[in-house]
């Protein structure tokens, strides 16, 4: 009996020490019926507490299309159906056939857990395979975290139990053994577990010569902005701010972070969003967007026109205003023609944004008439090609700011000297020209906002102003410091913080998009005061409550803690309660909370 305990450990151990090694990260089965895989802590929330982005294994039920451990990768890209990529397919409408459909919602299925017996049965194969002390055990090197899902069949409502070696040096002296346990929703505080009923929990699983030495810490978290509950009906953002509290010296469960407490704002602001003071310049973008698209693709999906009079008319119109305002005393023409630019910009919502200025050059005018009402190529290259008429015959004179590095910026200088090189406005030649002039304005709104409130210089903006690269980039890098700018101005709109704050966040913003690729799903974070932001916090509910029990030092260190939750830390298990996710906190004095508790021991190998 010992030795096929040692063997299965053994075998147990060189699947999980080739998943470790081979750096594959698809999940492969063990026994038939266990799914195996590697990933990294922090992506499943009840393990991010202990393991943050270390790798950890997951061991599961396995579901049917996972393949066999030591198959042939060939064998494998055999047997895969191609119904696993049933979204792409379905968006492709490649086929509909009812066998793939039911493969589709198979790979959607929430991870299905496996019996507490099993689970202990492989925390024992994976202890024994680290334990040197045991008889016909190699001295293997240590293995990442182990932890399973269990189906709660328990009397504690198990949902995980894991194991991680400690290690002295490159030797393994033991492991820490984790539970997980969990309760379904309440709003009866009375039935939550007590600090003190945690204390006891804690030195019951410690040894008695470092119970005595517990630290208590706690943490929360808060929705500052994001999805909301309005008279029973949740109101979608794709934006979100949260903050995030630590604390040392917790009294009594739910308690309120005392503004002693370390605060982590995280930012994930979505661009577009119609509350947003940023949606006009949105918008704007959008149609600089629809160009860039075009002259990559050659197709052009052109946006609903917000004038009712055409690109033509309107570009008419703007250089005969222009020319009425030649025929002025000289002295006087570059007054008039500010006042009427401004009139006619501020008659239009376009306009009424906080990025607002009011040095529109000629290009830049041009630029606001066309994109509001351009509908096709042809709009595009008869407008064009009545400012470059009226350029070379010496109809018009406008002014342009000196940094315009536009082309058709530069035949206006050249029209002061009467020599216009010839442009043909045919093929995508007047797209181009157009896309210039959107850059070259946005560029400017944004700098202005920028340095205008100080919270850069331009020596910092070099990365995502430079025209030495390609316009598809130049596209890529406005869309950047849009995007800081959704960031900066949902943090001083919504949130009110103060000039400090909002210098630091604009660094980080600009040092990060230098790096990294587009992306409004990364969350930034931002050290803050808890006073900045107490009226928005002290009055409300916490997302997740949760406070830490410790003792002992390094890895030797044994923690327990409890975490409440407006919704479950486990994945895969459905909990029975009264309350939706969307209403509980939304609509009720009292919230409900699901309890989650992760206690650890540490067993020393002798």
């Amino acid at each position: 009996m010992g030795s096929k305990v040692i063997s299965n450990a053994k075998e147990f151990y060189n699947i999980l020490r080739s998943l470790q090694d081979e750096g594959r990260n698809d999940p492969c089965t063990f026994e038939e019926d266990i799914q195996m895989l590697k990933t990294n802590g922090d992506r499943i929330p009840v393990l991010n507490m202990y393991c943050g982005n270390q790798s950890v294994f997951i061991c599961e039920k396995a579901e049917s299309n996972v393949p066999k451990m030591n198959e042939p990768e060939d064998q494998l890209m055999t047997e895969t159906s191609n119904c696993t990529d049933g979204d792409e397919a379905d968006d492709d409408g490649d086929y509909v056939a009812a066998d793939c459909d039911a493969s589709a919602l198979q790979t959607e299925l929430v991870p299905e857990p496996l019996t507490i017996m099993k689970a202990r049965q492989l925390l024992s194969w994976y202890t024994l395979s680290q334990n040197v002390n045991v008889s016909a055990v190699e001295n293997n090197p240590a293995l990442h975290p182990l932890w399973v899902r269990c189906d709660m069949s328990d009397p504690a409502g198990t949902a995980w139990f894991g194991a991680e070696t400690v290690c002295m040096g490159n030797k393994v002296s033991g492991v820490k053994l984790h539970s997980v346990t969990c309760k379904g929703s309440t709003v009866d505080k009375k039935s939550l577990i007590t600090l003190d009923e945690l204390k006891q929990e804690h030195k019951r699983r410690c040894h008695p010569s470092s119970c005595f030495q517990m630290a208590i810490k706690g943490s929360a978290r808060f929705l500052l902005l994001g999805s909301t509950v309005v008279e029973n009906t949740l109101i979608k953002s794709q934006s979100s701010v949260t903050v995030d509290f630590k604390w040392s010296h917790v009294e009594s469960i739910l308690e309120t972070p005392p503004l002693s407490s370390t605060a982590t704002l995280n930012i994930k602001v979505a661009c577009g969003e119609m509350r947003s003071p940023m949606f006009e310049m949105y918008r704007e973008l959008e149609f600089l967007q629809t160009l860039a698209d075009g002259l990559r693709t050659g197709e052009t999906e052109w946006m609903e026109p917000l004038e009712s009079a055409s690109a033509v008319n309107l570009t008419k119109a703007f250089l005969e205003e222009l020319q009425n305002t030649a025929k002025t005393p000289q002295d006087q023409t570059a007054k008039p023609a500010e006042t009427t630019k401004l009139k006619s910009e501020k008659d239009d919502p376009i306009f009424n944004s906080l990025l607002e200025r009011g040095d529109l050059d000629f290009v830049e005018q041009l630029w606001v008439r066309m994109r509001k009402s351009v509908i096709s190529y042809q709009d595009i290259g008869d407008c064009l090609k009545l400012v470059t008429e009226a350029l070379r015959y010496g109809d018009i004179k406008p002014w342009i700011h000196r940094d315009s590095s536009s082309s058709l910026s530069k035949l206006i200088l050249q029209s002061y000297h009467k020599q216009i090189d010839h442009v043909s406005l045919t093929g995508l030649t007047p797209v181009h020209m157009l896309l210039e002039m959107g850059l070259d304005k946005m560029r400017k709104d944004y700098i202005n906002y920028l340095i205008g409130e100080e919270l850069t210089t331009l020596n910092h903006l070099c990365y995502y102003l430079s025209t030495d690269v390609d316009l598809q980039e130049q596209v890529i890098r406005l869309r950047k410091l849009h995007h800081l700018l959704e960031i900066i101005l949902t943090c001083s709109t919504f949130l009110g913080l103060p000039y400090d704050r909002l210098f630091l966040l604009t660094q980080s913003c600009l040092q990060h998009y230098k790096t990294y690729p587009y992306d409004e799903n990364h969350e930034f974070k931002l050290q803050i005061k808890p006073a900045l932001i107490s009226h928005f916090y002290q009055k409300e509910h916490p997302v997740v409550w949760g406070v830490e029990v410790s003792s002992g030092n390094g890895a030797r260190e044994v923690r327990t803690s409890l975490q409440l939750s407006d919704r479950p830390l486990v994945d895969h298990i459905i909990f029975d309660t009264d309350y939706t996710n969307e209403t509980v906190n939304g609509g009720s004095e009292d919230p409900a909370f699901f309890s989650t508790m992760v206690c650890c021991g540490l067993a020393n190998f002798a």
